[in-house]
């Protein structure tokens, strides 16, 4: 979308560490830049403040802006998606002991997820366990050591959703390791549907995110701001349940 529209892309990424060092700022502004799109967390609210209230274009990508602030973002659909997979989990598979693995600290994809599996069990009467609850990090070797560890403790579970794709596989690694099948022992779900879903084995039941939709619309909406135009305050895109033979499918 940017380079249809004859702007050129600048993509700067950069480690936790990187930009606590930075104080949250970017060597990408308004000096030198027509406007920024934000992934997540790569902005402190603070900068994302100073930029805003200078008029500098910004959207937000996959989380919304700090209190008070009217700047365009675009998200998925991530509570309702994780409601209805952890649904299929209890209704189709007779599943109780769910384990979450949330996302990082901060991270509102994963606050999402969390409302959607905490409202998924309340609407089948099944109490919050806090011991079924971790910290995977949207990331497979975190995911795969703290599945590792409920299983050393003797944490019972009936299935465990990874938070996304990444802590799926995580989930898988460590639950073979301990000599758990998947689905036959517990069953394992992700979130995403990133292209390696469908080619795990057993294959990933996941929830489709249109991520590549995300990054148009994002796009879109920041060009329009840098046109002189008017951008859309939030855009909320759906999400797809994808029923793979992880869960216990067929």
């Amino acid at each position: 979308g940017a380079l249809e529209a004859g702007f050129d892309l600048l993509i700067h990424a950069s480690s936790a560490v990187l930009r606590e060092r930075i104080n949250g700022s970017l060597p990408l502004g308004e000096h030198n830049v027509d406007g920024l799109l934000v992934f997540t967390d790569r902005l402190t609210d603070d900068e994302i403040s100073r930029l805003a209230r200078r008029g500098f274009p910004l959207v937000l990508l996959h989380r919304t802006p700090p209190a008070g602030l009217d700047i365009p973002c675009v998200t998925f659909e991530n509570k309702a998606g994780t409601r209805r997979l952890i649904e299929h989990l209890i209704v189709a598979h007779g599943c109780r002991r769910i384990g979450f693995l949330a996302g990082p600290a901060g991270n509102e994809d994963s606050h999402w997820r969390e409302l959607g599996y905490r409202e998924a069990l309340v609407a089948h009467d099944i109490p919050f366990d806090p011991s079924l609850r971790a910290v995977g990090a949207f990331d497979e070797e975190q995911a795969e050591a703290e599945v590792a560890a409920w299983l050393r403790g003797g944490v019972e579970l009936d299935a465990v959703f990874g938070g996304d794709d990444e802590g799926a596989t995580g989930a898988i690694q460590a639950l073979r390791r301990a000599g758990r099948r998947v689905p036959e022992d517990v069953a394992v779900a992700g979130f995403d549907d990133v292209p390696f879903a469908r080619l795990m084995t057993p294959p990933l039941t996941t929830v489709r995110a249109p991520i590549e939709m995300a990054g148009q619309q994002a796009a879109s909406q920041l060009i329009a701001l840098i046109q002189g135009g008017e951008a859309e305050s939030s855009t909320l895109l759906p999400t797809e349940l994808v029923i793979r033979r992880s869960c216990g499918c067929a």
